[in-house]
């Protein structure tokens, strides 16, 4: 990579970070890209070589902050996951994100403020830079090496993550029904039932 390429690359990631600082401590309604491009310190034309607008560099934020989180979970659980069942694998990785979002849960606000499954589905099917993760392969992967077939996986992975940002949302931040950890064993074997329902 070539200086202006690290320049540009720099840019792009200052006024990426610099969004989120806003967008998750002022708003993203009362965020302007006046705001951003300001404390970024770069033109406002600037923003425009990389975001079509506001709402563009929010989806590649939540495009990041996802790949992140799955990429941390990956990471984390290594070489134990390929000992797992389908669904313990699916299991272990919500369980861990599940985990960085009660730690960090003002990245869990912006996510869960923001997400709609289009949104989502682009996401994981589209990563916003080289070093995110596509986890739609990685789903994928697991279908595939699952010994059953399952029916519509894109429909239960809809239901999963409907399910999990949910009910996580209310526990994490306002323990609401219960806790998480509480809750966790509800959820998970709720997940497994939408799984068996989706099995060939």
């Amino acid at each position: 990579m070539g200086k202006v390429d690290i320049n540009k690359k720099l840019k792009e990631n200052s006024l990426l970070k610099t969004a989120f600082e806003f967008f998750t401590t002022k708003g993203f309604t009362k965020t302007s890209i006046t705001d951003i491009v300001n404390k970024a310190g770069v033109a406002k034309g600037t923003f425009y070589l990389y975001f079509k607008d506001k709402y563009d560099i929010r989806n590649k934020l939540i495009s990041h902050k996802s790949s992140q989180l799955f990429k941390n979970a990956e990471a984390a659980l290594g070489e134990e996951l390929n000992t797992l069942t389908f669904e313990d694998k699916l299991i272990k990785i919500i369980d861990n994100i599940i985990n960085q979002l009660n730690e960090n849960q003002s990245l869990l606000t912006f996510i869960s403020k923001n997400l709609s499954w289009g949104i989502f589905k682009n996401a994981i099917t589209s990563p916003s830079s080289d070093d995110d993760i596509n986890f739609s392969t990685i789903y994928d992967k697991l279908i595939s090496e699952s010994p059953n077939g399952f029916r519509d996986p894109e429909i239960m992975l809809f239901m999963i993550i409907e399910l999990v940002s949910s009910t996580c949302y209310s526990s994490i931040l306002y323990k609401e029904p219960c806790s998480i950890e509480k809750l966790k064993p509800y959820l998970y074997n709720s997940i497994r039932l939408i799984i068996a329902q989706h099995e060939k």
